[in-house]
């Protein structure tokens, strides 16, 4: 399987959020490939678990423990990523679940906005620029989500977040047309994932709906190699089709002017279940 150009051995490959899940997960599949990786993570236990089990694995791996939210943490992981060498590849992956609905703490809203958003903007601004002067390829990936397009009521604050990160990353692929394809931009939006964050809410064992981290990255490689931007996965129980169904749907509020949200509206409910047969 050919890989996107920016995937070279002996090259510098930074993954935010690297400590578990999708993050990690990237971080094996680059290191085998013989990328050099930075792995950040705020958990300090479980980056050098991470790290230590790469490394004994031939991987070359360095841990940082770093806040995301926080640009002189993020300034610091730019500095040691470009003593290791060539960075080639950012990986935005860091992320926490908002919790709640629209009248959530404001803190938690703060939080959830600084680290899914912000440390995304931290590390495009830090580490971009120099990828767009270099003379070799390159690639950015931001880790959205699906309810970061179609918005399901409840977890407000990551809705708003995601739907944001999505904006932020169409953005910054339009910002590096400049660099005629030598740094891309990728969008990477998984489907129902047993990561860190299923087993927080105390789901011990896999879902048989979801897909495992390691599939999801099964997934992008080929994407990548590509050129998407879009990188929509399925998973277990949703397939393409259901998505791209659900997501025209919730565009169509627009151009149909009907209520927000309508797919949860008690007036389209009937509509919304007829369409999706259809």
């Amino acid at each position: 399987m050919s890989n996107h150009p920016a995937i070279v051995p002996g090259r510098v490959a930074v993954i935010t959020g690297a400590a578990s899940g999708i993050g990690l997960a990237t971080a094996r599949r680059l290191g085998q490939i013989g990328m050099r990786i930075v792995l950040v993570d705020i958990d300090a236990d479980s980056l050098e678990r991470a790290v230590a089990d790469l490394t004994s694995n031939g991987i070359s791996a360095r841990a940082i423990k770093a806040d995301v939210s926080r640009r002189d943490d993020m300034a610091r992981v730019k500095a040691e990523a470009d003593a290791l060498g060539e960075v080639a590849v950012l990986m935005n992956n860091a992320a926490r679940e908002g919790g709640d609905g629209l009248f959530a703490d404001v803190a938690k809203w703060k939080s959830t906005l600084d680290i899914n958003v912000g440390g995304a903007l931290h590390g495009i601004q830090l580490l971009v620029p120099d990828m767009m002067g270099a003379s070799w390829p390159c690639m950015v990936i931001n880790i959205g989500s699906k309810q970061g397009i179609t918005l399901p009521p409840g977890d407000t604050a990551y809705n708003v977040s995601k739907a944001a990160l999505r904006a932020l990353t169409e953005s910054l692929a339009h910002e590096l047309l400049s660099t005629n394809g030598r740094v891309s931009a990728h969008l990477l939006i998984p489907g129902f994932t047993y990561t860190g964050f299923t087993r927080a809410r105390g789901i011990t064992e896999k879902p048989a709906a979801a897909w495992t981290a390691d599939q999801v990255v099964d997934f992008m490689l080929p994407a990548l190699a590509r050129g998407d931007f879009y990188i929509l996965c399925p998973d277990n129980d949703v397939d393409r089709a259901t998505d791209e169904k659900r997501m025209r749907w919730a565009t169509n509020d627009i151009i149909e002017n009907r209520p927000a949200l309508s797919r949860w509206h008690p007036d389209y409910a009937q509509k919304f279940t007829d369409y999706m047969k259809s």
